[in-house]
C-alpha cells in the first residue's frame, strides 16, 4: 500500500488545538511526557496510510471520551461531527457492548475494562481497527522506551503486571488480526514482537 500524505485541513489543525487543549495537564505513564505526544503520534501513523479527514482527526480525540467526561458526546459531535463522534466511541474502552456507556474505576477494574474493549474490537468498524493499531503501536513503542530506561520500575505505575499486559496485547492483535488486513496490523505484529523481546519475556 502506498503511503500518504496528511493534508493540514481547519477540521484536522481544530482537532489538533482542542486534543492539545483537553489534554494539557495530562502526563504519560512511566516518563512524564505531556500526554498529548501519544494521540499526535497516532494521528502521524494514520496519515501514513489514510488522507480519511475524519479518521486521522478521531485519532487526534481518540482518548477524549475516556479521560475528559467533562467534553462530552454532544460537544464533539457538534465541533467534528457524526461520524468523528462514532469511531472515538467506538475506541473508547468504557462502551459497554450493546453501545451504551457504562463507566468503570479504572483502578480497581483493569481485567473487565480490557476485556470489554476487546469484546468491542469484534465489532468494530474498520476504521475504529485502523486507530486501536495505531493507538497500541505507539504504546508498545512508548512501553520498550520507557522500559529500557528504567526497567521494571516502570511497571508501578501501570495498573497490571507484565503477564497481563502481555495477554491483552496478543489478544487485542489477535482480534484485529482475524478481521482486518492492512499493512498497520504488520506494524503492530512487529511492534508487539519488539516488546515481547525487550519488556514482556524478561518475566
Amino acid at each position: 500500500m502506498k503511503k500518504k500524505s496528511m493534508i493540514l485541513t481547519p477540521k484536522i489543525e481544530k482537532a489538533i488545538t482542542r486534543s492539545a487543549e483537553l489534554h494539557r495537564h495530562q502526563e504519560r505513564k512511566g516518563n512524564g511526557a505531556p500526554y498529548i505526544v501519544h494521540p499526535y503520534a497516532v494521528a502521524f501513523l494514520l496519515a501514513h496510510y489514510t488522507n480519511d479527514e475524519d479518521v486521522i482527526c478521531a485519532g487526534l480525540l481518540h482518548d477524549i471520551l475516556e479521560d475528559v467526561p467533562s467534553y462530552g458526546a454532544e460537544r464533539m459531535q457538534a465541533e467534528f461531527g457524526e461520524r468523528v463522534y462514532r469511531i472515538v466511541k467506538e475506541v473508547t474502552e468504557d462502551r459497554d457492548p450493546t453501545g451504551g456507556w457504562s463507566l468503570l474505576p479504572k483502578k480497581n477494574h483493569w481485567r473487565e475494562r480490557k476485556e470489554r474493549y476487546i469484546e468491542n474490537l469484534k465489532n468494530d468498524s474498520e476504521e475504529a481497527l485502523l486507530i486501536a493499531c495505531a493507538d497500541k503501536i505507539q504504546n508498545l513503542r512508548s512501553l520498550v522506551d520507557a522500559y529500557a530506561l528504567r526497567g521494571d520500575a516502570l511497571l508501578a505505575h501501570f495498573r497490571a503486571g507484565k503477564e497481563e499486559m502481555l495477554w491483552f496485547y496478543e489478544t487485542v492483535f489477535q482480534v484485529i488480526s482475524e478481521r482486518f488486513h492492512h499493512p498497520l496490523v504488520h506494524e503492530l505484529r512487529r511492534s508487539l514482537d519488539e516488546a515481547k523481546k525487550r519488556v514482556f519475556l524478561t518475566v
